[in-house]
């Protein structure tokens, strides 16, 4: 029995920890309350001790930042496994077979020779094959975890480089993770589960099946599947990717006719479940939607889950208000019917209304700078700095893409950032980066007709803009009726740190802006 080592919670404010220290070697017998590791965050260190005795393999190498909840280490129990047995002999391979929770150690690097000590379903060489670790991957200093969402390819499948092996998930994008090189892929973690950054996912074994073997797996796996029953799994298209590999070429024949002969218990006990098409998949029925004919009932993808959670937070944690105003778009409708054909032939681009309401925001912000901050703890950071998030709508959520710098930006740099980031977000292709960083956001509800509304703060800003659809409306100007294209905006703040009336000044300041485009152009 294997016993997790894991990085421990440190408090509210912490999410990752570096290993310090390891006071002890890999492979070394412990005793139970033995000093095993050091354990640095930016406020404390911290000694973890044993909780059992056995023989520790450690996964995560002194140096390394890792989240917290990773698993840095496993302590085997019982005499099994202690560093003081001897090397498994050749001619004893495959009678015993290693337990699921030791694919880690393969995944970690550290391998043993003799056959009960390499990955599930591999044969031991010579030379051990290169095995590389699929780790989930570092996502910002606020993101601790992610789900996977997918994974393209079967467990036991042959891959070249750069294939998508998975999709994950967090609160903030979706993220693809290529293979590094040829190989096969052995699954460890099932769609479904949520996993902490750093986590060992997966192993990509390289250069395990020819790349002959590797391009006709994928047309053998379909056809087998297809020809299977609903209501059954086949494991051939499993058997037939496994890497095989032997001394000579008479024992490679051998384990040859043996792969892809396992049948019955016997295959059961050497195969891994498939992740991606077994029923039985851990994690995976509850995704199925399901119907009687008058609901349907599917659970809720984990972006989903993650913005549902993020969106009750803000409102739980900060003390959001909402103020409006109105603007008469009359002049910068204007302004883009006259520069509009230039602007095409010099920038490539279209003026769109976005760009000037991010000059607008700016000009604001640095008015009232009391919205260019936010609340950490009992203190207030201040930004001096103008990264404005834009709200884009795609098929799986909303994401926030960040305009770096708009301040040292003119329009025609703002809309090819835009342009850019509302391509990638569509295309699923947007990273993680580029979220990151953001002291206000713009939310334009207008593109889908919206005519009021009042958003939720995106944490841990101070302060989001709601636009709304243009709508002609009878206004009094200069003591006469008159049909203008007006915009309802709103403004929702945080009240902790933002008084009323700066939000008015705010908002004041935006409408002026806008009425007034030649100014906001030259910042007047």
């Amino acid at each position: 029995m294997a016993h997790e080592v894991k990085i421990p919670a440190a408090g509210e404010s912490i999410n990752s920890a570096t290993i310090g220290q390891w006071h002890k070697a890999e492979g070394e017998t412990i005793g139970k309350g033995d000093l095993l590791a050091t354990i640095e965050t930016d406020k404390v260190s911290t000694e973890l001790e044993s909780e059992v005795a056995g023989t520790i393999r450690i996964v995560v190498p002194e140096g390394e930042e890792v989240a917290i909840g990773t698993v840095i280490a496993e302590i085997v129990e019982g005499a099994e496994m202690s560093s003081a047995d001897p090397p498994v002999a050749p001619e004893s391979a495959g009678e015993e077979e290693p337990e699921p929770e030791r694919q880690l150690e393969a995944a970690a690097g550290s391998t043993v020779a003799g056959d009960a000590e390499v990955p599930f379903g591999f044969t031991t060489l010579d030379d051990e094959p290169e095995i590389i670790a699929i780790k989930v991957p570092a996502a910002g200093e606020s993101i601790a975890s992610a789900t996977i969402a997918q994974w393209h390819k079967r467990d036991g499948e042959g891959v070249r480089e750069g294939e998508t092996l998975v999709t994950l998930e967090t609160d903030k994008v979706s993220a693809e993770l290529d293979a590094e090189a040829d190989g096969v892929l052995d699954i460890l973690s099932p769609e479904g589960m949520e996993v902490s950054i750093g986590a060992v996912i997966g192993t990509l074994t390289v250069g395990a099946v020819p790349a002959t073997e590797v391009a006709a797996s994928a047309p053998e796996a379909q056809e087998a599947e297809l020809a299977s029953p609903p209501d059954t799994v086949s494991p051939a298209p499993v058997e037939a990717s496994l890497p095989v590999a032997a001394s000579d070429p008479a024992s490679s024949a051998a384990a040859d006719l043996r792969s892809t002969s396992l049948v019955g218990e016997e295959a059961s006990s050497r195969l891994k479940p498939d992740f991606n098409v077994a029923p039985e998949s851990p994690g995976r029925e509850e995704f199925e939607p399901f119907s009687d004919g008058r609901v349907t009932r599917r659970r809720l993808s984990s972006l989903r889950r993650k913005i549902a959670t993020q969106l009750v937070n803000a409102q739980q944690t900060a003390a959001i208000l909402t103020t409006f105003n109105e603007v008469d778009m009359s002049a910068v409708i204007e302004l883009r019917k006259t520069v509009q054909e230039s602007f095409m032939e010099k920038y490539g681009t279209k003026l769109g209304f976005m760009s000037l309401f991010v000059k607008a925001v700016v000009q604001a912000l640095q008015e009232v700078p009391s919205l260019n901050g936010r609340i950490e703890g009992d203190e207030i950071i201040e930004n001096h700095f103008y990264d404005i998030g834009i709200a884009v709508g795609t098929e799986k959520g909303l994401v926030v893409p960040v305009v770096r710098d708009a301040d040292k930006k003119g329009c025609p740099e703002i809309e090819k950032d835009i342009l850019g980031y509302s391509e990638r977000a569509r295309e699923g292709k947007i990273q993680l980066e580029d979220l990151q960083g953001g002291v206000f956001t713009i939310s334009n509800g207008g593109i889908y007709g919206s005519l009021l509304s009042t958003p939720i703060l995106n944490p841990p800003q101070s302060g989001i803009l709601g636009m709304h659809t243009i709508q002609e409306r009878p206004v009094a100007i200069d003591g006469k009726v008159e049909v203008r294209p007006m915009m309802y905006l709103a403004l929702s703040y945080d009240h902790r740190l933002v008084d009323g009336k700066e939000a008015v000044t705010f908002l004041i300041r935006i409408k002026d802006c806008l009425e007034s485009p030649a100014s906001l152009l030259l910042e007047l």
